[in-house]
């Protein structure tokens, strides 16, 4: 393996760490359209891209967001420069012409799905692509923490009131501070985690 081939790998995965803690530099909404351009690139189920983001940056919005995270996170979404909302499109299907036009009946086809079924590919399309964002963030030199402890309905309520778009994340976006780091917990080694069928 070259050396440059070990520094990018480092970087996306064996360096990288999830950050609680942040320096107080701003990151540019050009930078913002870039990871997005970016991690858009990632497969989803026929290309249907269900994920959609509001980064959160001003204080004003950062206020909106707040009272809908867990006691434990909010100083991290606070210190945070961004804090992207990870949502999905309930009504994603409506894209397809546009995102598969070889086959413009998708549309049709995912919008007579029953909604529980348009449901969880819109979810799993959605948790993949934010796997995407994560590794284009760190490609374009930010640090991320990924968040769970927040209240969906509430950030739905606050900043999706017409119910189309449903949170299920949130990423804080920045620049870490190390100082602010633990040190890296172990991991399951292959034999414990994966099997050869």
């Amino acid at each position: 393996m070259s050396e440059a081939r070990h520094e990018e790998l480092s970087l996306l995965f064996r360096d990288a760490r999830t950050h609680n803690t942040w320096l107080d530099r701003p990151v540019d909404d050009a930078l913002l359209a870039r990871l997005y351009e970016l991690s858009r690139m990632g497969p989803t189920s026929a290309n249907t891209h269900p994920m959609r983001m509001v980064f959160v940056k001003s204080a004003e919005a950062k206020a909106k967001l707040l009272p809908s995270v867990m006691p434990l996170n909010v100083d991290k979404v606070r210190a945070a420069p961004v804090t992207a909302i990870v949502a999905y499109d309930t009504a994603f299907y409506e894209w397809m012409p546009q995102l598969f036009p070889a086959r413009p009946e998708m549309r049709e086809f995912f919008g007579g799905l029953p909604e529980d079924g348009r449901t969880k590919l819109a979810e799993q399309g959605s948790f993949l692509s934010a796997g995407y964002v994560i590794l284009a963030a760190r490609a374009l030199g930010l640090d991320v923490g990924p968040l769970g402890g927040f209240d969906q309905m509430s950030v739905d309520a606050t900043f999706f009131p017409d119910g189309k778009w449903r949170s299920l994340l949130l990423l804080n976006l920045g620049y870490g501070d190390a100082a602010g780091l633990y040190p890296r917990n172990p991991r399951l080694s292959f034999e414990q985690a994966c099997r050869v069928a």
